[in-house]
């Protein structure tokens, strides 16, 4: 115990010193919110990454899906690194920055203010934020919930407050890239952990070959009555299996909190690396969490799902590692959680400051009453999502997985589709956005409240939300081409960013001589 609290106390000491180490780079908005877009490769792609998975991955989907799909589960990790990682910073880093720059805009509603001439739209994408980041960030605290009942037999509404304490002081006193700097602390914590986690539950259960011959063994006749269907190439529920890829892999592309990850990028060559070591760094954690979880059948003995839900699985798998890789594992999923934790809390705040009481409600802004109001919402996004939280866990409304689902779904639904259009397309309308907004986010708010009227498969929250994101992608073209452009002078000063000529190496370009 005495090992695991001085891990504990040296994890968030440094924490805390780089924070304030970083309050220099937080003297204006644009330093503590972008870090002055001159993040490196290395920090950037961290930020991506850690943001990308929290304790919802590690404890909740790994959990979930890993005993529902089995090894199957691991498809979900490949998809996060190809699709969630790779293909986002191929598709949408590079003019991501060079838009959101051109428009100087910090924020996504800021950038759908601006690119469609729209303060309206800017300002319902700042409530659509606001409103669906809280349950995602609730779920962050309930996913420690069970793990530090484990590692500590301390109550979980002091383990929330703490976490969310530590993490506010150095978000708040050092902004972006405290954030960045913590998320690459955190990020290699994570690398290593569950490296180190996964070569221990295997090494339980004798070996890889030897847990995989006995998930083999493994039969549930009320999932399937296909011998060794665990232990398969797509599982027992290959349908289902793509929604949760779909959701959490295509999802990245539309949720605030990633996408501002791009507006920080210093230089081109920034974006190749970051793209290699985001993708590294996915398929490590994500696609080691799933992989992990995909055994979790074979503690069955152990574990009552009725009783308990999925969010024990993770747990019980780790009960009998030795104490130092408990306090490593506890470590990894504060690392996690916190630096999503800090993620979310940066984007909300800056959202509502920037997009909304800028301008709307406080008339005249100036840097530093904006940097005091960003940092007092961080505080008051922080306090409501740790009431959401233990109201949720006290009274079990619902399990992690069904969070994440119904905020990456809304989000994302809402999101995706006029950011991805918006950046390439230059008959991208503004009623489209408004239609990708109402549908994305009203269609996932009717899960919430009548899912019995939903089709059986999209009844559950990830399938509807990855249904979401995949209609938005077709909703957005459909309703621009049926309804009135945007004015041609507008749009053609809005993508001439595009067109101004760069001198790049030999390597990138041949030239015409």
């Amino acid at each position: 115990m005495i090992a695991k609290v001085f891990m504990l106390v040296i994890f968030f000491g440094v924490m805390i010193a780089i924070g304030l180490y970083c309050r220099k780079h937080a003297t204006d908005v644009n330093g503590f919110v972008l870090g002055g877009r001159s993040v490196g490769p290395w920090l950037t792609a961290f930020a991506y990454g850690t943001s990308y998975f929290s304790a919802v991955v590690f404890i909740g989907y790994a959990g979930q899906f890993g005993w529902k799909y089995g090894i199957a589960a691991s498809w979900i990790g490949l998809g996060n690194a190809v699709i969630g990682s790779l293909l986002a910073w191929v598709v949408l880093g590079r003019r991501t920055r060079v838009m959101s720059q051109h428009l100087d805009s910090a924020t996504m509603p800021e950038f759908f203010g601006k690119r469609f001439d729209s303060p309206a739209l800017k300002i319902c994408a700042s409530v659509i934020v606001f409103i669906f980041l809280i349950p995602y960030t609730a779920s962050l605290y309930n996913g420690l919930s069970r793990l530090f009942g484990m590692a500590f037999n301390i109550d979980f509404k002091l383990c929330i407050v703490i976490m969310a304490v530590l993490t506010g002081i150095y978000v708040i006193a050092g902004g972006y890239m405290a954030t960045a700097i913590n998320d690459f602390i955190q990020g290699c914590v994570m690398l290593v952990g569950i490296c180190a986690v996964i070569a221990a539950v295997l090494n339980m259960n004798g070996g890889l070959m030897a847990a995989l011959d006995g998930l083999a063994r493994v039969e549930d006749a009320t999932v399937s009555t296909t011998p060794g269907v665990f232990n398969s190439f797509l599982g027992p529920d290959p349908l289902n299996l793509l929604g949760v890829v779909i959701l959490t892999s295509l999802g990245t592309w539309g949720l605030p909190q990633m996408v501002q990850k791009f507006y920080a990028i210093k230089n081109e060559n920034q974006i190749r690396k970051g793209a290699v070591i985001s993708t590294f760094f996915a398929l490590v954690v994500s696609g080691g969490c799933y992989f992990l979880g995909g055994f979790g059948r074979l503690f069955s003995d152990q574990i009552d799902i009725a009783a308990d839900g999925y969010d024990a699985v993770i747990p019980t798998m780790l009960s009998g590692l030795p104490d130092l890789l408990i306090g490593l594992v506890v470590i990894l999923v504060l690392s996690a959680s916190m630096s999503t934790l800090s993620s979310l809390v940066i984007a909300s705040s800056s959202t509502l400051t920037i997009d909304v009481i800028k301008g709307h409600i406080i008339k005249k802004m100036d840097e530093k009453k904006q940097l005091v109001c960003i940092r007092m919402l961080i505080v008051v996004f922080i306090a409501i999502s740790v009431v959401i939280a233990i109201v949720q866990y006290t009274n079990n409304v619902t399990f992690i997985a069904q969070l994440m689902g119904v905020s990456w779904g809304a989000l994302a639904g809402a999101f995706l589709a006029p950011f991805l259009y918006g950046l390439y397309w230059k008959k991208t309308t503004r009623l489209s956005v408004w239609v990708s907004f109402i549908f994305g986010a009203g269609i996932m708010v009717l899960n919430m409240f009548v899912r019995s009227a939903f089709p059986v498969f999209l009844q559950s929250p990830i399938n509807c939300g990855a249904f979401a994101m995949l209609a938005g992608l077709v909703i957005v073209p459909v309703v621009s081409l049926t309804s009135p452009k945007q004015d041609d002078a507008q749009i053609t000063q809005i993508f001439s960013c595009y067109d101004k000529t760069t001198q790049v190496r030999r390597s990138q370009s041949l030239g015409n001589d």
